[in-house]
């Protein structure tokens, strides 16, 4: 590593009051947590693919459209009707 990058970066750890060692650790929990993001979403949409390709055959080839409901079905709890979430653009508000 380069000694004026590794002074930096015990300088930068020294500001937030922990150790070098202690940051590279955590960089690298974050890099290792995205990979497997990365990797659980990569199998979930060829999961979806396959389903898709499975519907399209039992509905005489005809290509299957997706909906909402079915992309988000492992996860029922997160989808909330339209009158149940906010509306998080500002379109709808009353101005006071």
């Amino acid at each position: 590593m380069d000694e004026k990058l590794l002074e930096q970066a015990r300088a930068l750890a020294e500001r937030r009051k922990t150790t070098l060692n202690a940051m590279v650790r955590s960089l690298l929990e974050h890099e290792v947590e995205q990979e497997d993001r990365v990797a659980w979403a990569k199998a979930g949409m060829k999961r979806l693919m396959e389903e898709a390709r499975a519907k399209a055959a039992l509905d005489d080839g005809e290509p299957y459209v997706w909906n909402r409901r079915d992309a988000y079905a492992d996860r029922e709890d997160r989808l909330l009707s339209r009158h149940e979430r906010p509306d998080l653009r500002g379109f709808g508000e009353e101005e006071s």
